[in-house]
């Protein structure tokens, strides 16, 4: 019988244009239910993608400071998460959600 030989799957090598890494963003902060570790892992996956000394670079950043920023062990400081985003060639949005009244209540 063959052996089967397996590899570790990385997402970072099949995130390859900028609307893929936009999309895969936009269902991790979905998926998050609100853990700022997980965006923050997913935002290295993408910045993995890029490059992460040109990241770095660009969100004035060291290479260091921004694996352990997202690594998804700990949550980064916002500032963080908007130069990482800026430096992506990405944008953060807002949406208007409608919620019943039992849901708002739920939030609060």
């Amino acid at each position: 019988m063959a052996r089967t030989i397996t590899t570790k799957y990385d997402v970072a090598e099949h995130l390859r244009t900028p609307e893929e890494m936009a999309a895969y963003l936009e269902a991790c902060i979905e998926e998050a239910k609100g853990d700022a570790a997980f965006i923050a892992k997913a935002l290295g996956d993408i910045a993995r993608a890029k490059g992460m000394s040109q990241v770095a670079r660009d969100a004035g950043l060291s290479r260091e400071s921004l694996y352990k920023a997202l690594s998804g062990e700990r949550s980064p400081d916002f500032d963080t998460i908007l130069k990482v985003i800026a430096a992506l060639g990405m944008k953060l949005h807002a949406e208007a959600v409608h919620m019943n009244n039992s849901t708002a209540q739920q939030v609060s």
